[in-house]
């Protein structure tokens, strides 16, 4: 696959929020509701009360930590609840999976409660702005981050109370030290006293079902382990089958019992005990006889190789999992209907969560009622199982996906979880598209070091099942040394393709396609690497090539071109690229559409490149327009939009329009050292030409200053020898003048 060549720049809108008078108490998240006979659980709750009691005024935090389904999340809930009941000013509850949920809600609570520096165009910059308000209010507050699983993510996103009137409760399966300091301090969370499992019974099932209790409730709480969802799930199936509690024990305690033996103890790794297994399937059992009746089992395995997290819930209405469906259940046709019917019996039982308001993650399911049920498949079922999930997350991977970021970051934790699960089912006979599909997502949304990692993972897969020498394995190199590319490890990407080329060379057909391929990427990389004297003959050559075999509108002679149309403006051969570029643009605006991404970078190229001729009138009204385009596509914390900006405080500074520049090249700077590396070559661009911007309205010292950290960073990175840093040494010698 071919990378275009492109110069990175910065702009930004602001959306200013109106200000407006906040009506006190607030709640922001959805607080879970309490379970069918709650327990107070008043020991533990001493335990926590007891940890705040030792916390200090600056930071007074609870990390609520245990295995799954200890009750973590209820506990909490019940504590949501309570400061509701008091009058609490703001309650808030952040589902903390992923950091960025956590960002997010910050954000619309700023906006609720009027934050000082909230202004509704940068989401991380509003839940600083929150965490600052946090910090000195004198409202009362409760912040809950439930389920945190990146404690290193959510540095510096805690929130802190300098006056005392707020607390933060927090959730977690790890056992992480780096949940505990800065006042942080965690509290065990363990299964139910005896007492607790007791009363929980006798609470649940006294509403028209006493007749289930009788003299085993004790003893099928032990069998239970005292576990809340054990006990949770064998009360629902009591109720659901009329079952008394020693009719329920009979069928626990049967160990000839065929689930028992598809859940031995020995293959529970995680500790949770045989106990939960075997009530999960119990429940299962009485799922699997609800209508549409036979659908359940299947349909519950399907979901434990996704991520427990959630999916979405259009993969219930793909062909690939209605047609594996029909063939489970031998008879009509299954329609999409009749999943999603399936979908609520399951949340009926509490095998999975199904809730169509979480939109990319509807659908949910315990990771150890995800493992009671891969353990349970047979093993013949499994490899259709595979692929008809695959298939389906294939089936609604948008394309492009940058304008659903939510959605695509919740199908790339589904085919991580998938593959995690599969083992070879997904390499046979050739490796999925999905997981092709998956790598090329995390470029796209401008995540290189993961990409980095995600194709390394899939090198080790491939190699282990179809050696160094076959197509998949050499497909999955080659995408490794593209997003080093991406990364800017431009000389490691080069290296890394120079073998593959001469793999690819070795067991494929000269005009293979996948020579063709990495023949052009090695002119791109060659062309980011400073090397345009390499470059240009390589991509001369490649682009006739292509233009005789596919024409010169397909999309890949496109790419070359534009690419090509990169490595003459390096050269200083501006003039030469131009009507590349334009024809670039006109190719993919009549093939892909005007605010398609590719798109964009071409109308984005071409603003540079007038701008380079001196046609800035032109140039500044592209870039504004690709500027509008990018945000709306892709929102505007996105690095193409960040890129965006930067062409427009170059254009700005080539109009000698510094004042307008330096605001943008400070907020793209801002932006880039957040999400990127330090030494990241986009953020010394910025910083060189802010020197330079600096310097040309006065302000020598800060130039000095920043220049010469400029010229250090791009001696280590790139060399003393490369263009960038005889540049940057260039300009801080004007600057000492």
């Amino acid at each position: 696959m071919g990378a275009d060549s492109t110069v990175i720049d910065n702009s930004q809108t602001h959306i200013h929020l109106a200000a407006h008078e906040v009506s006190w108490p607030l709640q922001v998240g959805i607080i879970p509701g309490l379970a069918t006979a709650f327990q107070p659980r008043n020991p533990l709750r001493d335990q926590v009360n007891a940890a705040r009691s030792h916390g200090s005024a600056a930071v007074l935090t609870q990390v609520l930590s245990g295995g799954g389904g200890v009750g973590k999340s209820q506990l909490a809930a019940a504590y949501a609840a309570k400061a509701l009941h008091d009058g609490t000013d703001l309650v808030l509850w952040a589902t903390a999976v992923e950091v960025q949920q956590v960002i997010a809600l910050y954000a619309q609570a700023a906006a609720l409660v009027s934050a000082p520096g909230a202004t509704g165009d940068d989401p991380e910059e509003d839940a600083r702005a929150l965490l600052a308000w946090l910090a000195t209010t004198r409202r009362r507050w409760l912040v809950v981050l439930d389920d945190v699983t990146d404690p290193a993510g959510m540095s510096g996103w805690w929130p802190a109370s300098r006056v005392g009137t707020g607390w933060v409760l927090a959730t977690t399966r790890l056992h992480d030290a780096s949940l505990t300091g800065n006042g942080r301090r965690r509290v065990h969370v363990d299964v139910y006293t005896p007492e607790e499992a007791d009363a929980y019974f006798r609470t649940r099932l006294s509403d028209n079902a006493e007749h289930l209790l009788d003299d085993a409730v004790d003893d099928l709480a032990a069998a239970l382990g005292h576990l809340p969802l054990a006990l949770g799930l064998a009360a629902a199936y009591m109720l659901n089958q009329d079952l008394t509690c020693a009719e329920y024990l009979a069928k626990f305690s049967d160990h000839t019992r065929s689930l028992g033996q598809l859940l031995p103890e020995t293959a529970d790794a995680e500790g949770y005990g045989r106990q939960i297994t075997t009530t999960l399937l119990l429940s299962l059992g009485a799922a699997q006889q609800t209508e549409p009746a036979g659908l359940a089992r299947p349909v519950l395995e399907l979901a434990a190789l996704l991520d427990p997290a959630g999916h979405p819930l259009a993969v219930w209405n793909t062909p690939a999992v209605l047609s594996y469906l029909t063939g489970a259940r031998a008879r009509e046709a299954v329609t999409a209907e009749q999943a999603e019917a399936v979908l609520r019996v399951l949340h009926r039982y509490a095998l999975i969560n199904s809730d169509r308001r979480k939109e990319s993650r509807a659908v949910r399911i315990h990771a150890l009622t995800a493992r009671a049920a891969r353990q349970g498949t047979p093993a013949a079922a499994s490899p259709n199982l595979a692929r008809a999930a695959a298939d389906a997350l294939a089936q609604i991977w948008p394309d492009p996906d940058q304008s659903h970021p939510n959605l695509a970051a919740a199908l790339r934790a589904n085919v991580d979880h998938l593959h995690q699960h599969t083992e070879d089912v997904l390499w046979l006979p050739h490796g999925h598209l999905v997981l092709y599909r998956a790598g090329k997502s995390l470029a796209d949304a401008g995540h290189s070091s993961a990409a980095i990692e995600y194709w390394k993972k899939l090198a080790v897969a491939s190699r282990h099942i179809h050696g160094d020498d076959r197509r998949d394995t050499l497909l999955v190199r080659g995408n490794l040394a593209t997003a080093l590319f991406e990364a800017e490890r431009t000389d490691e990407a080069i290296s890394l393709l120079k073998d593959v080329l001469r793999d690819r060379e070795r067991v494929l057909e000269a005009d293979h396609p996948d020579v063709t391929n990495a023949r052009a990427n090695l002119g791109a990389f060659y062309q980011q690497a400073g090397r345009p004297d390499e470059a240009i003959p390589l991509q001369e050559e490649i682009l006739a090539e292509r233009e005789a075999i596919l024409g010169s509108q397909h999309l890949l002679t496109l790419l070359i071109q534009s690419n090509l149309a990169a490595s003459y403006t390096q050269a200083g051969r501006t003039a030469e690229a131009i009507p590349l570029q334009e024809a670039v643009l006109a190719g993919r605006e009549r093939s892909l559409g005007r605010t398609h991404p590719e798109t964009l970078t071409a109308r984005n190229n071409l603003a540079m490149s007038y701008g380079e001729v001196g046609r800035l009138d032109e140039a500044i009204r592209f870039i504004k327009a690709v500027l509008a385009d990018r945000i709306e596509v892709l929102g505007s914390q996105h690095p193409h939009t960040v890129s965006t900006r930067t062409v427009l405080a170059m254009l700005y500074g080539q109009a000698g329009w510094f004042h307008e520049a330096i605001p943008l090249q400070e907020s793209v700077l801002a932006a880039q050292e957040r999400d990127l590396e330090i030494r990241h070559l986009h953020t010394l661009t910025t910083r060189n030409n802010l020197a330079m911007s600096y310097w040309k309205v006065g302000r020598t010292k800060e130039a000095i200053a920043l220049a010469e950290k400029v010229v250090i960073d791009f001696e280590r990175s790139l060399g003393a020898q490369h263009p960038h840093t005889l540049k940057a040494r260039k300009n801080l010698d004007g600057y000492r003048k």
